[in-house]
């Protein structure tokens, strides 16, 4: 597969290794920075990613932040895109099984290099199954497309 990974400056070591294990297991690693410790502002990375995605140039991404929190939210800002903040195992690998969640994030003031190596194999190794959850992304997508016909949500 061809994963997008991207990060703040407080995660960018966490995002060198992460990028070396997507790597060791086969998969191409397409680095969106950032690409030093230098401060760089976590919402160009994530839109980026997101928009990657969303045009079939990624078929999966993985974002790194402090906390994975506001890359999360920043990707899911663009539409199509459903990304899951990921701080285990489990919730890795059910963000694509229930969720067909495109993007994980994680936080690198959260956890550390070992965990998140497990995260991202657990994530990249499940395909979404569709079936009942199948069902509840369709309605998430729907209620997505209706408020992007109006032009807004509230």
């Amino acid at each position: 597969m061809k994963i997008g990974i991207g990060s703040d400056h407080n995660a960018f070591h966490l995002k060198e290794e992460v990028k070396e294990f997507i790597k060791g297991l086969g998969h191409d690693a397409v680095d969106y920075g950032c690409f030093s410790e230098d401060e760089v502002d976590y919402p160009g990375v994530a839109f980026q990613v997101a928009t990657d995605v969303t045009a079939g140039k990624l078929e999966r991404g993985i974002l790194i932040c402090g906390t994975g929190i506001g890359m999360s939210i920043a990707a899911n800002k663009v539409p199509n895109i459903r990304s899951a903040q990921c701080h285990d195992v489990y919730s890795a690998e059910r963000a694509q099984l229930s969720n067909n969640a495109q993007i994980i994030t994680m936080g690198a003031k959260i956890i550390g290099v070992e965990l998140a190596k497990k995260i991202t194999e657990a994530y990249l190794n499940v395909s979404f199954q569709g079936g009942n959850s199948g069902r509840k992304i369709d309605q998430i997508m729907d209620k997505e497309r209706e408020f992007l016909l109006q032009g807004s949500c509230c």
